[in-house]
């Protein structure tokens, strides 16, 4: 039996996974969560309901960077996600945990505090994470002066895939500075990879789901 993958379109971490599937064409079989048998199964499988997951056989994978990991290891194809060299999938690993902890995360804060009643949000927390998304912007800019096209160097890796979606949406809720053209030229080769773009626009049904309004680009 194919993989399954429960996912939606419009999440960022079940785009980290798709771009991997996509990038090497692994067949696999597409739960969508807007199904709702397929949210009712997800709770069943990950009681925390937390997404994506991947099913395959009797194996449960929750996490997007495991579940990459879980690819690699038994659908490898011809985009190498992960490097031979031990030290160079270090290098990978670092920058998909920057991407997940120090892009993703504070994104996340301010959206989902956009979600929150006014009398319960939190603006100091907002304060603090737009301030690590200019941390964290600034220090892309520096990683990325030495012209490599991709975060790890040559080679697209397990670290865009997490760059791609969390760029993608983090430049929509607290804009890549003019000073940071590095970054926004990542964030456009990011977006002109065709596996990404594939998955951007499987997302676009779903763009009024952004509580902060989705721009008129991308």
């Amino acid at each position: 039996m194919l993989p399954a993958l429960y996912a939606h379109p419009f999440s960022s971490y079940s785009q980290k996974v798709l771009v991997a599937l996509y990038a090497n064409g692994t067949p696999f079989e597409y739960r969508n969560l807007e199904d709702p048998a397929h949210q009712a199964a997800l709770g069943t499988l990950w009681p925390i309901r937390r997404f994506p997951v991947l099913v395959e056989d009797a194996r449960t994978v929750a996490e997007a960077t495991a579940i990459i990991e879980y690819l690699h290891v038994r659908h490898p194809g011809p985009v190498r996600l992960l490097p031979d060299d031990p030290l160079a999938a270090v290098e990978v690993r670092m920058l998909d945990r920057f991407f997940d902890n120090y892009v993703s995360t504070p994104q996340q804060k301010v959206v989902f505090d956009a979600l929150r009643a006014e009398d319960e949000r939190d603006p100091r927390g907002v304060a603090d994470a737009r301030g690590m998304l200019d941390t964290a912007y600034a220090w892309l800019e520096r990683h990325l002066e030495d012209g490599r096209p991709w975060a790890a160097g040559t080679s697209f890796s397990l670290a865009d895939c997490a760059a791609a979606p969390f760029l993608f949406y983090a430049d929509w809720t607290h804009p890549v500075p003019a000073a940071c053209a590095r970054v926004q030229a990542y964030r456009a080769r990011l977006l002109g990879h065709p596996a990404f773009a594939r998955a951007v626009e499987e997302a676009r049904p779903f763009r009024g789901y952004f509580p902060l309004g989705a721009p008129d680009r991308d």
